[in-house]
C-alpha cells in the first residue's frame, strides 16, 4: 500500500466523500461514527464494487477507467473543477470536454470588456457566436447590437455580410483563417455536433465556405495582426489576442489592441462619434 502522502487520488476521494451530507441523500444519521458518506455508499451510487472502491481509496485498485471516474464524480456530486482534478489525479489527463450551451456573460465580465476601451474586445462562444462586446468593438469592428442575435456569428458575418467582406484587406486569407480556427475551436470544446446545422447552412449559402470547409484545415488563433478597411476612419491596424475565460470553457475573450497611437486615436474618434450620435 502506498504511503499516505503518495496516494493523492485516494486522499482526494476520501476528502470529498467525508464532506458530503448523508441527509441530502436520504440516509439516516443514527449510529454513524464517521462524517460524510461511507465507502460502500459511494460505491453503490457509482455502481461499482465496494471492495474495488475501497482498494481505490487505499491506492491499490489499479488505474480506473474514464467511465468509472465519471460515475464516481457524479456519485460525489463534484463540480466541473473538482471533476477535472479527479481525472488529473486518476488518469493524468483532464476529462473529455462536455460542451454546454452558453448562457451569456455575467455583468462582471461585461465590465471587464468595458474597461478595455479604447481596445475593441468581445466574448465569443465555441460556436463563434458573439455573446458580448464593448463600445469600441461596436464602433470599429461590427455594430453587433444592430444585428439580430442569430446574425451575431463570426462565420455568418464573414461569408454572408458584404460590409464585413469589404472591410478585409485579403478576404480569402482571412476567411480561410476563420474557418480553420473555428473548426479547431469547435472540436476542442466538444461542440462538433452543435455546429453541424450552422456548417450545413453556410455550405448551402456560400460555395466558398463549402470549399474551405472541405479542406479540413485547422488553425490556432491565440494572437496575430488584423488590418481593417473602416468605411469612416479608413485603415485601422490591430494586434489581437485570444484568452480563455476561466470556469467558462464555452467562452473566450478576444482583445484587439490598436497597433499604433494613430490607430488608437482613430478608434477613440469612432467611439466619441457613436457617443454623440446616441445622444
Amino acid at each position: 500500500m502506498p504511503a499516505a502522502e503518495d496516494n493523492l487520488l485516494g486522499n482526494y476521494l476520501k476528502d470529498r466523500r467525508t464532506k458530503l451530507d448523508p441527509a441530502a441523500f436520504g440516509i439516516e444519521l443514527t449510529r454513524r461514527r464517521t462524517p460524510g458518506l461511507r465507502r460502500e455508499e459511494v460505491a453503490q451510487r457509482a455502481n461499482v464494487s465496494a471492495t474495488w472502491y475501497t482498494w481505490l481509496e487505499q491506492g491499490r485498485g489499479g488505474a480506473p477507467s474514464a467511465e468509472v471516474l465519471e460515475r464516481i464524480a457524479r456519485a460525489l456530486l463534484l463540480t466541473e473543477v473538482e471533476r477535472e482534478h479527479l481525472f488529473l489525479l486518476g488518469l493524468g489527463r483532464p476529462p473529455e470536454v462536455r460542451y454546454q450551451t452558453s448562457e451569456g456573460v455575467t455583468p462582471r465580465l461585461q465590465r471587464v470588456l468595458d474597461a478595455l476601451e479604447p481596445s475593441p474586445a468581445l466574448i465569443k462562444t465555441a460556436t463563434w457566436d458573439i455573446a458580448a462586446w464593448n463600445r469600441a468593438a461596436a464602433a470599429a469592428l461590427v455594430d453587433y447590437g444592430a444585428l439580430a442575435p442569430k446574425q451575431r456569428n463570426v462565420l455568418r458575418l464573414m461569408f454572408c455580410d458584404p460590409r464585413v467582406r469589404e472591410a478585409q484587406f485579403d478576404w480569402d486569407s482571412v476567411a480561410r483563417f476563420v474557418v480553420g480556427a473555428f473548426r479547431a475551436d469547435a472540436a476542442r470544446a466538444g461542440a462538433t455536433g452543435q455546429v453541424r446545422a450552422l456548417v450545413d447552412e453556410l455550405c448551402q449559402l456560400s460555395p466558398e465556405f463549402a470549399a474551405m470547409w472541405r479542406d479540413h484545415d485547422v488553425r490556432g488563433h491565440a494572437e496575430g495582426v488584423k488590418r481593417l478597411r473602416h468605411p469612416v476612419a479608413g485603415t485601422i491596424a490591430f494586434e489581437f489576442s485570444a484568452f480563455a475565460v476561466d470556469g467558462r470553457p464555452d467562452l473566450s475573450l478576444v482583445v484587439y489592441n490598436p497597433a499604433t497611437p494613430a490607430d488608437a486615436e482613430l478608434v477613440g474618434a469612432l467611439i466619441e462619434a457613436r457617443r454623440v450620435t446616441s445622444r
